[in-house]
């Protein structure tokens, strides 16, 4: 896995993020005010790897948490850094947080033909829960909504311990 360091994101990370975000998602990429907005919204918490080496930026995360379950509204890795582990530490401390925070589940939306990313997720005990036709605009992309019951896992836990 690529040496990184997980920190909160800021303001100064806003045009990197943007730019990952245009390499990544093309026309449904979140604008410049988008992310100023998401970084400072309610129940929202974003983080972003650094690279040990460089400093440099190289993905990003965030969770957005209503008091019960929390969701994760987005991961973006740089495509350069992407397959070395990036993306599984993301997500590690997306779920860390949603548990320090007490959500029952977590939940999100992802492509369907996003086959990497559905690999993440699964890998990572998320099951598939239904399709949304043409979620993702201006592709008109289907997406699957995918779930990981918090509760279950620290049930299984506890039995563990036992």
């Amino acid at each position: 896995m690529t040496g990184v360091v997980v920190r909160t994101l800021c303001p100064r990370d806003v045009p990197a993020v943007v730019r990952m975000e245009g390499e990544l998602f093309g026309a449904g990429a979140w604008s410049q005010e988008s992310i100023v907005e998401e970084l400072s919204g309610p129940g929202r918490w974003y983080v972003g790897a650094v690279d040990e080496v460089s400093g440099e930026l190289v993905g990003y995360a965030g969770l957005w948490f209503d008091g019960f379950d929390a969701q994760v509204m987005t991961i973006g890795t740089d495509v350069a850094h992407q397959r070395h582990g990036v993306g599984r530490r993301l997500l590690a401390e997306l779920l860390d947080r949603a548990r320090t925070l007490g959500a029952g589940a977590v939940l999100l939306e992802v492509r369907v033909d996003n086959e990497p990313a559905l690999h993440l997720y699964e890998s990572a005990g998320f099951e598939r829960m239904g399709l949304r036709r043409g979620y993702y605009q201006p592709e008109n992309a289907d997406a699957w909504t995918m779930r990981l019951d918090l509760r279950r896992d620290a049930a299984a836990d506890e039995g563990d311990e036992g």
